[in-house]
């Protein structure tokens, strides 16, 4: 028995010394070196979730813009542009220029930019308003939707 609780004990400290004296894992960091925290994993995640949430009310049909579903529908569009956005300001105020650059990239996916056609489209047809959109999340929408003509009524046509 003297062995098997020797062997057991050596094991128990064998990992507490790995615990105490292993390197830590190496903190993510931006294009150009800037460190940009643990807190990184989860905003890839959470951009990752806004673009699916969003994608599932772009892709329903035009008539669940309306009535009941509006209310979801100007929610969803909203989130996305307001995370978007917050990151767009942030990032750079928290961690600098090359942040800047590292947070427009991951904002310019294809999936991104097939989010802001469906915008587009949705503003132009009308079910889309720049009064459904305040504060940061507004302010992207704005510059999204800044070249398109509104010819369709919405939820009114």
């Amino acid at each position: 028995m003297r062995p098997a609780w020797l062997f057991l004990w050596a094991v128990a400290i064998g990992q507490i010394a790995l615990w105490t004296f292993a390197p830590d894992e190496p903190e993510k960091k931006a294009s150009g070196g800037v460190p940009l925290g643990d807190a990184e994993k989860y905003a890839v995640d959470s951009r990752v979730w806004g673009r699916k949430s969003v994608m599932a009310v772009l892709d329903q049909p035009w008539s669940s813009r309306c009535g009941d579903g509006r209310e979801r529908f100007i929610s969803s569009v909203s989130g996305y542009y307001y995370q978007r956005q917050n990151q767009y300001e942030r990032y750079p105020e928290i961690h600098g220029k090359s942040a800047a650059d590292y947070i427009a990239a991951q904002w310019s996916t294809g999936e991104d930019q097939r989010i802001d056609r469906l915008t587009q489209e949705a503003y132009a047809n009308g079910y889309l308003k720049l009064s459904d959109f305040d504060g940061i999340a507004g302010k992207l929408f704005a510059a999204v939707v800044k070249d398109e003509r509104v010819t369709g009524g919405g939820c009114e046509g």
